[in-house]
């Protein structure tokens, strides 16, 4: 048969040991007989193990394919109780299986792994030859020596080749348990479903665990939210089920349940946006689908829990889990690697340099994804990954605060973090990397995501303490302890510069801001939002020397005591921090063979392909083609940008073909007060302001010839959320559209 794997001939003629006689009480005295021409097998190479991927066929669409994926779904479920990790997807919303992956996962030996799977009739399901594919796992001896020769599919990350395989599977009995409602109210067939249609929950800590409905009713609580017919189509409410809050969504005639906050910074998500089955968060952009809670786009790691609704009576009921009620957030279930690992070696299937939110997110995409290979994740930190935006916001946050991963979860899910490792040079012809302590590491697939690195300034007295430019946590708490009642100068007025400006008006003594322009962020929100945002800060003591810049640090026994502008001005200053702006981190590329632009940034495709093969880049280093520019490209250097770049790289490393469709998501936070920013509006033309900027309660439009560009706003939530849907469908907000102050074109755009 195509694509069945061959063994060494050393190995063919060793007895592959046979499964222990399944449990025939147990077993259904019926046996049910598909056959999915469209089946695909995802074999492996020698350091590839890889889950069986199943693809239904047409067929599954004709009358009679619901009993079919009943059966089969029935089937998986109970394996799952026996020791695998199963995940399905869903299509419309319906109980139309479309994909199923099946992963068995070891649980130390060989001889346990057969115990485990007692009761599943496998040597029906998978022939002999083929079977050692779903019995190599972690854990196993025979993991590390079973080889196969044959090149089935051309690599660990390439595509799989459709085989015909005729699947034959006995069905256990299963104890009668109370029916599982799905999210439109009718009983589900499938009593280890998930409402919303997930199967496989991952704890906040990473480990994996099947959710078993009903068995352990303590656990759970059930609560009347409200009458069926006090929500319409496309509404949403915020309900208390006593123990925790739930977000009722009714969607297309449909009711569903989710988390209410979003797991980013815990924004209420019934005051964000719905729009075609998904939820975007009010304050910073990120999506959930409300079948499933998984986060479809970001910032953020985690998804949202989902629970169980039915309709009694016409009332709406909620049965939700306390624990995920408390959490509101949940990690996706991830593999792990089923390759015997050894830090010493100098090999890496993955490597990604760079632990920002662009490496993170690859990592994690990767794992959630099924690759169950080395992944490598190098950092110049001495810290695990940690909100980076957060530096310049709150200045006496620790790292361990702001991390945005434990060190369990990294090695729960065997993502190996090497901390304090700077590369210093990267060879694409031979796929290695050089560190600066000596190690050599060679790769198949890389991604190269480092970042920013300050643009450095020219003074005199460079000699002299004190004078920062933010980079760690350790910087920024030195900057708030430094700045005590003391007199603190920032140099440029760059979103980071002005965060920190407005961080200090609490602590220090005097505040004083330097800047090149004549109004602030004018370049970007233009100028009466710049000269609104300056006032702001004059409310609040800051005290402003534009179109100037510095000229000398002078300072005493080596202290930062004074600043001299070149216009001749002296401030006095215990603490100068230098916020001037950045530039790529990719210096050590220079000899790599990875092309570059003449400012250091890598162009990639829509797929964030480099020029190299098997190298990726994401994040602040690289431009890339923007949808909403008619796929220009160009460099965003956004948090939120990075999380999505990461998610695109790591797919297709895995071979699925993904390219990179989202809106710029931007926020900064002063005084209080947030400025969130969607679009790209480089090069806008006009402004078309609504609402009152004395009031600080404005929403921005940014206009180029008759098209708005981009949007910003304060105080005028979820306006921004609602332009992201728009520019997310494609569809065009005319000039027109803004300049008369009437909303409703929002739902005619159709965001609803």
């Amino acid at each position: 048969m195509n694509g069945v794997p061959v063994g060494p001939t050393e190995r063919r003629n060793k007895r592959i040991p046979s499964l222990p006689p399944p449990h025939r009480a147990r077993l259904s005295t019926t046996t049910s007989v598909f056959t999915y021409p469209r089946i695909s097998l995802v074999s492996f190479l020698p350091e590839s193990k890889k889950p069986l991927q199943w693809r239904a066929s047409e067929r599954d669409s004709e009358e009679g394919s619901g009993e079919r994926d009943a059966n089969c779904l029935q089937f998986l479920c109970s394996a799952s109780r026996a020791g695998c990790t199963v995940a399905l997807s869903r299509q419309s919303g319906k109980l139309d299986w479309i994909s199923v992956y099946l992963l068995l996962i070891g649980t130390g030996n060989e001889q346990q792994l057969m115990s485990a799977m007692a009761g599943l009739d496998l040597q029906t399901w998978i022939p002999p030859r083929q079977r050692y594919c779903c019995l190599m796992s972690p854990g196993l001896p025979s993991a590390a020596s079973w080889r196969y020769s044959g090149p089935i599919m051309g690599g660990c990350l390439s595509k799989p080749k459709p085989v015909e395989v005729k699947v034959e599977l006995s069905l256990l009995e299963k104890e009668k348990e109370p029916d599982v409602m799905s999210p439109n109210g009718k009983v589900s067939p499938f009593s280890d479903c998930r409402p919303n249609g997930a199967l496989g929950h991952c704890s906040d800590e990473g480990t994996s665990a099947m959710l078993r409905p009903y068995h352990k009713p303590r656990d759970y609580v059930e609560a009347s939210v409200c009458h069926v017919k006090d929500l319409e189509n496309g509404q949403m409410r915020e309900v208390d089920l006593g123990t925790g809050k739930a977000l009722l969504i009714k969607d297309r005639g449909e009711f569903c349940a989710i988390g209410h906050k979003c797991p980013h910074y815990g924004a209420p998500l019934v005051k964000g946006v719905l729009s075609k089955g998904h939820v975007r968060c009010p304050w910073h952009g990120a999506c959930f689908n409300i079948a499933t809670g998984d986060i479809e786009d970001f910032p953020g790691l985690d998804s949202l829990p989902t629970f169980q609704v039915r309709v009694e009576k016409d009332k709406v009921i909620i049965r939700a889990n306390k624990q995920a009620l408390q959490s509101q957030k949940r990690t996706k279930s991830m593999s792990r690697c089923s390759a015997v690992i050894n830090s010493s070696t100098g090999f890496s299937h993955v490597l990604i340099i760079g632990a920002g939110p662009a490496g993170l997110v690859c990592g994690e995409t990767l794992r959630q994804e099924g690759f169950t290979d080395r992944i490598v994740m190098c950092t110049m930190d001495r810290h695990l990954p940690y909100d980076r935006p957060k530096l310049s916001k709150s200045l006496e946050s620790t790292a361990e605060q702001l991390r945005l991963r434990s060190e369990e979860f990294f090695q729960t899910h065997n993502i190996e973090l090497l901390t304090e490792k700077e590369v210093v040079s990267v060879d694409v012809r031979t796929k290695t990397v050089m560190f600066q302590d000596g190690l050599k590491m060679e790769y198949r697939k890389l991604l190269i995501a480092t970042g920013s690195t300050p643009k450095p300034l020219n003074y005199k007295g460079k000699d002299v303490e004190n004078v920062f430019y933010l980079r760690t946590p350790e910087d920024a708490n030195s900057i708030a302890r430094l700045a005590n009642n003391k007199n603190a100068v920032i140099v440029g007025t760059s979103f980071v510069g002005m965060e920190v400006a407005a961080a200090l008006t609490d602590k220090a003594h005097s505040v004083s801001v330097i800047g090149t322009e004549v109004i602030p962020f004018r370049k970007y929100l233009g100028e009466k939002v710049g000269k609104t945002i300056m006032k702001m800060f004059e409310t609040n003591r800051v005290k402003f020397y534009m179109q100037n810049e510095v000229s000398e640090m002078r300072g005493h026994h080596g202290q930062l005591k004074e600043v001299v502008l070149k216009s001749g001005k002296v401030l006095r200053a215990d603490v100068c921090v230098i916020g001037t702006g950045a530039g790529p981190a990719t210096s050590f590329l220079r000899q790599s063979g990875i092309h570059m632009d003449s400012k250091g940034f890598i162009p990639v495709s829509k797929t964030m392909q480099t020029n190299a093969e098997g190298v990726f880049a994401g994040g602040d280093v690289v431009t890339f083609p923007l949808l909403a520019r008619s796929s220009k490209k160009v460099n965003i250097s956004h948090w939120q940008m990075a999380h999505v770049h990461g998610r695109v790289a790591a797919l297709n490393m895995m071979g699925t073909t993904t390219e990179i469709k989202t809106v710029p998501y931007f926020w900064t936070a002063m005084f209080g007060k947030s400025i969130r920013y969607a679009g790209y509006g480089e090069g806008f033309d006009d402004v078309i302001i609504q609402g009152d900027l004395d009031e600080l309660k404005f929403v921005a439009f940014y206009t180029k010839s008759e098209e708005v560009v981009a949007v910003a706003s304060m105080n005028y939530d979820p306006i921004v959320s609602r332009v992201a849907e728009v520019f997310g469908s494609g569809k065009t907000i005319r000039k027109r559209d803004v300049e008369t102050g009437d909303m409703s074109w929002l739902i005619e755009k159709g965001t609803q």
